[in-house]
């Protein structure tokens, strides 16, 4: 089954969420596409202040999102889904996973990669708590030009040829024409 609700975000813009659904196995694939016409490009803002945790953020299912500074990087795959959250929700989800993979971690016994995630862990949570002495930055990369961020001090660019090869755009679903099913 397919989704589609055209909606206007604010200050984003009419956005499209579409959601692919399959009532047999429960598999969901969710994306926003924005209504204007959509350069490859990147957004980044440094997380240096309190008003900072609240900007907004649209990921598309097609985004890379990194922290460089604390070598942080999730590239879309093939079951990623687009949201809408600010910048203190996606420092939750990468504190989220890192405990979960300190977790896994556990169980096997690396200590050294146990550590490092607990200090990765304890990094993300410095600057949920506004912790700003060591400022860290959120990028967005997205090859279709879907993801954005709100906020005054978001700064948004054009892709180069280089990053455009390099990054994987995720998953690009077929959509049949009722015909064709």
């Amino acid at each position: 089954m397919m989704r589609a609700l055209s909606t206007e975000i604010p200050y984003f813009g009419e956005h499209t969420q579409v959601t692919l659904l399959c009532d047999e196995c429960g598999w969901r694939q969710t994306d926003f596409i924005p209504a204007d016409g959509a350069k490859p490009g990147g957004w980044s803002i440094c997380i240096d202040e309190a008003s900072v945790l609240s900007a907004r953020i649209v990921r598309s299912s097609s985004c890379t999102v990194c922290i460089p500074e604390l070598d942080l990087e999730v590239h879309p795959g093939s079951s990623n889904a687009g949201y809408v959250t600010n910048v203190e929700g996606l420092l939750v989800r990468f504190g989220e996973v890192v405990d979960l993979i300190a977790r896994d971690l556990l169980q096997e016994g690396d200590s050294s990669a146990i550590e490092r995630c607990r200090e990765l862990s304890d990094s993300i949570a410095a600057v949920k708590n506004g912790d700003f002495s060591q400022p860290v930055n959120i990028v967005l990369l997205d090859p279709r030009g879907h993801s954005q961020i709100l906020h005054e001090n978001a700064e948004a660019r054009e892709l180069s040829g280089e990053e455009l090869v390099r990054l994987p755009v995720g998953p690009d679903p077929t959509i049949f024409s009722p015909d064709e099913v």
